[in-house]
């Protein structure tokens, strides 16, 4: 049995100490999602007390976003010279702190300085985990794992909009940066306690070798670099339903913060629905092809909403495509990681964070576009969700070649 702070082999854990690490990494990649989700009901109350415009409310989830990417482009390369733990609690406490700034936020300059902070505290834990389950697990066995700590991760965005809007009657929005604290804290306890670490100094990267250095290695890659763009684009489009959704749903068909977290539930079920079928169907067909299928479907589907919304269908139109096109979104998640990761054991979190830096970076880019088309329907958010993976599809077939991707076993 080995003890926080000891460096083993975690294949050699028992399978109740694999559980453990499965439910603690989820935790702690979750909390990026969390910080996105939780308040996602109170952007259009952020707005009018604020005072300030939809575009500018959409702002304060884009510098998470990118508080996001550029955390985990510095953490990711650290943890692979340093170990995972330490830069995994440091950036955790840099969440804690900058969800209790944000709480005492009144103005949006100082909110968005704050956010930023969240976004790259939380990436620790985006990048680190990530890293943790490849130094764990490869093959079809990364794919399987990663699934189970999506499992844990996809809790996040099926119970925070729901968790937001309940709170939401007894708070404001601010208050919401403090529950956030709360759950900072928690993983960094967890993190303390709970993990041992998984990347002893025999297998670090040298002192010598660069970041830059670390970062070519990775990006010389085909693959791996379709695979980066292919993941951009999947979130993108996810995100420009996250961005977008809180205005669609409740002020263009009139669902109340309550109505709109349970919408944001049943959607998030979706996500992981496709998860999971997507890592038992991996060893029948191979992710390259699952990503194939689930992208292909995300087009039709964002498609359907475009047409629907034309027609005047109303919210049915628009909810259950869109149920659809996250469920196949859900499909991509652990293909994409363990393919991207698979030849990378070395320079895992060097791979990791730029995955993560590619996923959260062009999300970032992508929510003011969302804003500055109009949330008057639901049309510009499926634009931009069918753009998207257009581009994702693109970047599959003619960068990934999914017939020259190895198989994994």
């Amino acid at each position: 049995m080995t003890v926080p702070g000891t460096h083993s082999r975690p294949a050699e854990l028992p399978r109740s100490r694999k559980l453990l690490y499965v439910v603690v990494l989820g935790m702690l990649t979750a909390l990026g999602p969390f910080t996105i989700d939780l308040y996602l009901p109170a952007i259009p109350a952020l707005r009018d007390d604020l005072d300030i415009t939809e575009a500018a409310a959409q702002l304060t989830l884009t510098g998470a976003i990118f508080g996001l990417a550029a955390g985990q482009l510095v953490v990711g390369p650290l943890s692979d010279r340093v170990g995972r733990r330490v830069p995994l609690v440091a950036a955790a406490l840099l969440h804690v702190a900058a969800s209790v700034g944000a709480s005492m936020s009144d103005e949006l300059g100082v909110l968005m300085v704050f956010r930023v902070l969240q976004g790259f505290g939380a990436a620790g834990g985006s990048v680190v985990a990530i890293a943790m389950v490849r130094d764990m697990f490869s093959g079809l066995r990364l794919v399987k794992m990663m699934s189970y700590v999506a499992l844990v991760n996809g809790m996040a965005p099926i119970f925070a909009p729901v968790i937001g809007s309940q709170l939401l009657l007894v708070m404001d929005w601010q208050g919401l940066f403090a529950i956030l604290a709360v759950y900072g804290a928690a993983a960094v306890v967890a993190g303390v306690l709970l993990l041992a670490e998984t990347l002893p100094p025999e297998r670090r990267q040298a002192a010598g070798t660069s970041v830059l250095t670390r970062y070519a290695a990775v990006l010389r890659d085909r693959i791996f670099v379709g695979l980066l763009l292919v993941g951009g684009f999947n979130f993108s489009a996810l995100f420009s339903y996250l961005s977008a959704s809180p205005f669609v749903f409740q002020d263009l068909y009139g669902l109340t913060e309550q109505q709109y977290g349970f919408l944001f539930m049943v959607n998030s079920l979706g996500i992981v629905a496709g998860v999971q079928t997507s890592a038992r169907l991996v060893r029948r067909f191979g992710a390259q092809w699952i990503i194939a299928a689930a992208t292909a479907a995300q087009l039709v589907f964002a498609a359907a909403i475009i047409v629907n919304d034309q027609l005047g269908l109303g919210f049915w139109g628009t909810a259950v495509p869109l149920w659809l096109f996250i469920c196949a979104t859900g499909f991509n998640f652990p293909c994409i990681q363990a393919l991207a990761l698979h030849r990378h054991g070395a320079r895992a979190g060097t791979a990791a964070a730029l995955l993560g830096a590619a996923t959260f970076g062009f999300s970032g880019a992508i929510s003011p576009v969302v804003g500055l088309l109009g949330v008057g329907s639901a049309t510009p958010m499926a634009s931009v969700m069918a753009g998207c993976i257009a581009l994702a599809i693109a970047a599959l077939w003619l960068i990934v070649r999914p017939r020259t991707v190895p198989v994994m076993d």
